[in-house]
């Protein structure tokens, strides 16, 4: 397989203002030479633009605002790249939102949200950029998804499952695409630390990683080709073993989350606010 045009190429990062692909973007500002940065808001992007260009003056920051949930969006978004002579080499896929919450109890916006997010944007981003790249024969797709694509979640349903679809998706779309010079990679992170929170000492440093150390990782995985990235020692280990348990060990397993979730919620009162970021997933757009 060629090498990813990464170094002096094109990258589209979606949902750069926080997390993976803001991390991303600060690996990747050294060695491209052009980053679109995407974000339902424009202006959420502006301080990273402005510490990217601090520390990279020649470099091409283009700070785009679409609601990648919208058709339209992503047609005129992709069109005026093309109409100044843009040509995306490479796009991040990190447009995923997540929220707990019993899925009976769940308000249907919510849902349809986290629907659109995690299953409708990689795949409507992937069919409008996948067919130029394979008629350079050259490109590459990171999908940034989550270990939740393992697991049986109860307060995590309509999650797990799009983490599902992306997992299906990406495999299904690499052997589509062997041997044509176009690499596709999902990433699957575990608990990550939000800048500036503390580790935990009873967990750490096997399980915890820093969103720095997760997005070099991932970078590499796909530098390298992988079809599959788990960041972290720790959890790597935990989803290689994950496969060879016997799935009524795995339902145990969820009934345990889930009646620990049961107690939050007498605890707790219901949240109403927008989709949450989950620990470990990627940010939202």
């Amino acid at each position: 397989m060629r090498p990813l045009p990464i170094d002096q190429g094109t990258v589209l990062i979606i949902g750069a203002a926080q997390g993976m692909g803001r991390e991303l973007a600060r690996l990747l500002a050294r060695r491209v030479r052009t980053l679109v940065l995407v974000d339902r808001q424009a202006q959420a992007l502006e301080p990273l633009r402005e510490e990217l260009l601090l520390h990279y003056p020649t470099l091409g920051v283009l700070v785009e605002s679409c609601d990648v949930c919208e058709p339209q969006q992503v047609d005129s978004l992709l069109s005026s790249l093309d109409a100044h002579f843009v040509r995306v080499d490479v796009l991040v896929n990190n447009a995923a939102e997540g929220a707990p919450g019993l899925y009976a109890q769940e308000d249907w916006a919510r849902v349809e949200a986290m629907l659109r997010a995690n299953v409708w944007v990689p795949a409507l981003l992937t069919h409008r950029l996948l067919g130029p790249m394979l008629e350079r024969g050259r490109g590459g797709i990171l999908n940034v998804g989550s270990g939740a694509a393992q697991l049986i979640l109860p307060g995590s349903a309509t999650f797990a499952a799009t983490q599902r679809f992306l997992d299906g998706f990406t495999e299904a779309l690499r052997l589509e695409v062997e041997g044509r010079g176009v690499t596709v990679t999902r990433v699957a992170p575990g608990p990550l630390l939000a800048d500036g929170a503390e580790v935990d000492p009873q967990t750490a440093p096997f399980f915890q990683l820093s969103l720095e150390r997760c997005a070099r990782q991932a970078l590499a995985g796909f530098e390298r080709g992988e079809a599959l990235v788990y960041p972290g020692l720790g959890h790597r280990w935990v989803m290689r073993l994950l496969p060879l348990l016997p799935r009524s060990l795995k339902r145990g397993l969820g009934r345990m989350a889930l009646r620990g979730l049961r107690r939050e919620q007498l605890r707790l009162p219901r949240q109403t606010s927008p989709l949450l970021q989950l620990p470990g997933e990627p940010s939202p757009t």
